[in-house]
């Protein structure tokens, strides 16, 4: 039921939490705001499950500090983060360590009901991280070597300008390359290309290795 989907809105700045919350709950998603990561972290162990829409920048933990501490400290919820803008290498980090997405602010009503949908999804369908893994594979194997050096460099947080310096091309270059590699993985964000790259990635490093005889 759409009632008992409970996001937590981990923002320190309130206009943000308000926005946030007022288009969830007018989408039918219970919420809970909550004023910092490290208030967050007080209540989340013992807490309802549900979804964590996850600032970047905020006092005294940082959303990526707030997720490391998740993870350690076992709550396992899925997490959207919200980044500002010029934020895309963190990003990246967050989704390398588990993210299920991000968000830019100012950000569209539809991607962040877009965003919450997945993350419940993964919330309620645990098999979802091994059946994306194994497809991952399969769909960057339709890549050519110039558009995975592309989505490379993207999953290593590089913006455009350096992914160009490194491959000795231009910068229209590289955006004609990424255009295609995403028109090729049938993705329409940035996130999503990226979490089938680490995706693939999980998927290589799982596999079994032979033994040297």
């Amino acid at each position: 039921m759409m009632n008992d989907r409970l996001v937590y809105v981990v923002d320190d700045d309130d206009a943000v939490r308000r926005s946030a919350a007022f288009m969830l709950r007018h989408a039918g998603f219970k919420v809970r705001p909550v004023e910092s990561g490290v208030a967050f972290l007080k209540i989340a162990k013992n807490a309802e499950r549900g979804c964590v829409l996850l600032d970047i920048r905020m006092p005294e933990m940082n959303g990526l500090e707030v997720q490391q501490a998740m993870v350690k400290q076992g709550i396992d919820m899925p997490v959207v983060i919200l980044t500002g803008h010029g934020d895309v290498e963190i990003a990246v980090q967050a989704m390398r360590a588990g993210a299920i997405n991000f968000l830019e602010k100012p950000y569209e009503k539809e991607a962040l009901l877009a965003a919450m949908e997945e993350a419940f999804q993964r919330l309620e369908n645990r098999d979802l991280k091994e059946i994306a893994a194994s497809e991952a594979k399969v769909r960057l194997a339709c890549l050519t070597g110039r558009e995975r050096d592309v989505l490379d460099g993207l999953m290593t947080g590089y913006p455009n300008k350096t992914i160009a310096y490194d491959l000795g091309i231009s910068p229209r270059t590289v955006e004609i390359y990424r255009a295609n590699m995403m028109e090729k993985l049938r993705v329409r964000s940035l996130a999503e290309a990226l979490r089938l790259g680490f995706a693939a990635e999980e998927a290589e490093a799982a596999r079994p290795r032979p033994v040297a005889g």
